[in-house]
């Protein structure tokens, strides 16, 4: 499982003030050196993160965080880099020290809050203070779970490791299925896998990984081809795939093979279902026929690669919207976890398909461009949308 991508985990965040305790709690919980550990107030300067095994979630990442009350400009860089880190939480833990409460741990709890981020609380050092019953009551009351920890110690790790397991959110405890709700058990699936320039050496992308074996894992099975046997792929079957997935980039190619019976859509459109909402990606992508000459267009790609030749980002999309609207539009692009403070600069928002990101990151990122006014599409939809071919691509979703 170490290696499971990032934006499979259930990300855990640690938050609380400077030199309570965050990254040995982190060590402790992990068993192993991952933060650096001072009596110096700020000694976390940037998000740290660990990949672990926790059963029986699974897969997880565990993020320590510098302080969120960290002073000066540089610190306050650094508080800025922890604020970041709550739109991509799935689970938050607050430690605190156990006789410290007040106004700063309400508002961590409110930040997770507001967020829908489940929570829970860590009262670390407590062989100097223990927390106050009546924050303790209040706490119970809300349904917050609390425990005691002497993390440089190792004490209260069970307890903790218990905790996690109960306040971590229902949904990870079961994945959801890329496409295997899509397909019935025993049938074919055919995947359409172009190799260009942007294409890794010797290895697949992790979408067409991902669902080859979400395939097998609803007992069905796949045939894997370049867009341009596609067409005598096809023709040696003797009965028709239930499911034709194709990169966004060939799908106008692959739509002229594929007939039209046969259900067709791209490995983007699945991840938007995935880890955002396809809906919301559906509506906004209609947007498009609003733009109007120099409408700001910010594209969002979680990969932090170097982009390359034919770029479906930052050359064959924007070429494909300013085709279809005829307008002098401006793209402005951003990677990894990078998004805009006020998005409302922008008229519309474009997103990768988000293999890289937790849904919880791509969820916060909808209801932030919902807050300002701004709608939001992905690759897929965007794709699909301006070569006329949408409604094809989501044919599979409306049996």
């Amino acid at each position: 499982m170490k290696d499971t991508p990032k934006g499979m985990r259930l990300h855990i965040g640690l938050f609380g003030r400077r030199n309570v305790g965050k990254s040995s709690l982190l060590n402790a919980l992990t068993r192993q050196q991952v933060s650096i550990v001072s009596d110096v107030p700020g000694t976390t300067t940037d998000p740290v993160e660990k990949p672990m095994e926790l059963l029986p979630l699974g897969p997880v990442l565990f993020i320590d965080t510098a302080g969120v009350d960290d002073v000066g400009a540089l610190g306050e860089m650094r508080a800025e880099r922890t604020r970041q880190i709550f739109e991509r939480t799935d689970l938050g833990i607050l430690v605190a020290e156990g006789a410290a409460w007040g106004e700063f741990e309400e508002g961590i709890l409110s930040e997770l809050s507001k967020r829908g981020t489940p929570a829970m609380v860590v009262f670390n050092k407590t062989d100097r203070a223990a927390p106050h019953e009546d924050v303790r009551k209040n706490l119970k009351s809300r349904k917050i779970a609390a425990v005691e920890t002497v993390a440089s110690q190792g004490k209260g790790m069970a307890d903790l490791r218990e905790a996690l397991i109960r306040s971590a959110p229902e949904a990870f405890l079961e994945a959801p299925p890329i496409l295997g709700d899509l397909i019935p058990p025993g049938e074919l699936v055919v995947l359409v896998v172009p190799i260009d320039l942007e294409a890794p050496r010797g290895r697949l992308i992790l979408p067409q990984v991902q669902s080859i074996r979400d395939v097998l894992d609803h007992d069905s099975y796949c045939l894997v081809a370049k867009e341009r046997e596609l067409r005598d792929a096809l023709d040696r079957l003797k009965r028709p795939p239930a499911l034709v997935v194709t990169d966004s980039q060939a799908f106008l190619r692959v739509a002229g093979d594929v007939p039209d019976d046969v259900p067709l859509t791209s490995f983007s459109i699945l991840f938007a279902r995935l880890k955002g909402d396809l809906n919301e990606f559906v509506r906004g992508v209609k947007t498009i026929d609003r733009l109007e000459n120099g409408s700001r267009v910010l594209v969002l790609e979680a990969c932090a690669h170097h982009p390359i030749g034919e770029d479906i980002g930052r050359v064959k999309i924007p070429r494909w919207i300013r085709q279809y609207t005829g307008k002098d539009l401006e793209f402005v692009h951003m990677q990894g976890h990078d998004f805009p403070e006020d998005p409302g600069s922008y008229r519309l928002v474009v997103h990768c398909g988000s293999c890289m990101l937790n849904r919880r990151e791509v969820i916060s990122r909808i209801l932030r461009c919902r807050e300002a006014g701004v709608p939001i599409t992905n690759y897929g939809v965007a794709i699909t949308y301006s070569l006329g071919v949408l409604d094809r691509a989501l044919s599979p979703f409306r049996r």
